[in-house]
């Protein structure tokens, strides 16, 4: 069997087609939980605060665990790591079905999802490709698989609206749940290093390259845009729905609307990573947060419709998780590829702290007042702040990171 695997990893086609896979399935199952907010609260007379706050635990702890689990696949490979991130992830989305109180639900929903996806998300299938797939093919690697996991939104949302309708809204957490048990047999091929370390990145420990990034001004400025992403994205994969149902539209559409996200997300993502490696990622990124603060103030000041939440859903879709390959691109531009996983993590950790604060202060907010208004008019505030971060950012390798003498990690 070893024999096998190994031959299996042989062949980079291969290997990324699996990566692609576990990008879809995890991400797609997770993009349609905002779809479960009103069936699960409804049926166990919570108010949607409720469901709001095991989400924000869920992206929280997924932040939290990405660092760990990143470094986790950096130094054993990241087949094991979402081998055993899928267990726990589709663990907890099958037990969200019987957890009857506030507390179970954000044990399952909240903790254990969280968890599971710090190890089983396209996060890890982006630090496995660092390694895996040869610097030639790396950012198209990337790009593919941030693109099939929006994809995956794709198709999960419009697939999960149609499980809660036929079967009700707990068989279909568990159909999701199944899904996701693919993932282990699709990891196998992801295991390993890969080839050798590349400029300089020989003997650079971890805790050099963390102090290294800690101390780097434009890493920090990355990080802090990259906590809007986090708040931008949650808060609308949460509340869309909700939000298109109070103002009278139908939960087709919003399932829709969120699917048509997930579609132009491939055409975002996909186009991103190829105009990385012609321009400024940092001008890109910059140029990405002011068009959402544009968008966001279009569609609260059109009148809703049908057609106006095509548009909002199309064209945030196309910004959506554009981020992301840039993102990545500059942290190889930092500090290489020998430790993407754990830098890349943290800063994702900041992109998942904007994703808990955006879905528990949209609950919260609406709870109290009723309305998402303000939610919406703090994205648009957010997505400025966004923009102006990145214009300082400084596009070159950090030269002492690659000078370190050769110390053993």
């Amino acid at each position: 069997m070893p024999q096998v695997i190994a031959a299996l990893r042989s062949r980079p086609g291969l290997v990324i087609a699996c990566g692609c896979l576990v990008a879809l399935v995890t991400y797609g199952v997770r993009a349609s939980f905002g779809l479960f907010t009103d069936p699960i609260s409804a049926a166990r007379g919570w108010e949607r605060e409720t469901f709001a706050l095991a989400i924000a635990v869920q992206n929280l702890l997924w932040g939290l665990g990405q660092p760990l689990a990143g470094g986790l696949a950096d130094r054993f490979g990241a087949g094991r790591v979402l081998a055993v991130g899928a267990v726990l992830y589709a663990a907890g989305t099958a037990l969200m079905a019987v957890s009857t109180s506030e507390l179970t639900l954000t044990l399952t929903g909240g903790v254990l999802v969280g968890l599971g996806l710090s190890g089983a998300s396209f996060t890890i299938v982006i630090a496995a490709f660092s390694r895996l797939v040869s610097a030639e093919r790396r950012s198209w690697a990337i790009g593919l698989a941030t693109a099939t996991g929006s994809l995956g939104q794709f198709l999960f949302a419009p697939l999960g609206q149609s499980f809660v309708a036929a079967y009700g809204w707990a068989t279909a957490l568990v159909l999701l749940a199944g899904f996701i048990a693919l993932v282990p047999a699709l990891a196998t091929v992801l295991s390993g290093d890969g080839g050798p370390p590349e400029d300089g990145e020989e003997g650079v420990p971890v805790r050099a390259a963390l102090r290294q990034a800690f101390g780097h001004s434009s890493y920090a400025l990355l990080a802090a845009g990259f906590f809007v992403c986090g708040f931008h994205v949650a808060f609308i994969t949460t509340h869309l729905p909700p939000y298109l149902t109070d103002l009278g539209l139908s939960a087709g559409l919003a399932a829709w609307s969120i699917g048509l996200v997930g579609l132009l997300k491939i055409v975002g993502s996909y186009s991103a990573g190829i105009l990385g490696g012609r321009h400024s990622p940092r001008l890109l990124l910059s140029g990405i947060y002011f068009l959402r603060a544009v968008v966001i103030t279009l569609f609260l000041l059109i009148p809703t419709s049908a057609i106006t939440v095509v548009l909002f859903a199309a064209a945030m879709g196309v910004l959506w998780l554009s981020t992301v390959p840039l993102t990545s691109a500059l942290i190889a531009t930092f500090f290489g590829v020998r430790h993407m996983g754990t830098l890349f993590g943290f800063v994702f950790l900041s992109h998942q702290v904007g994703a808990f604060i955006g879905v528990w202060l949209g609950g919260a907010i609406e709870a109290a007042t009723g309305s998402y208004e303000a939610m919406w008019w703090a994205s648009v505030a957010l997505g400025l702040v966004a923009a102006g971060l990145h214009v300082p950012i400084v596009e070159r390798r950090a030269p002492r990171i690659v000078s370190s003498p050769a110390v053993p990690a």
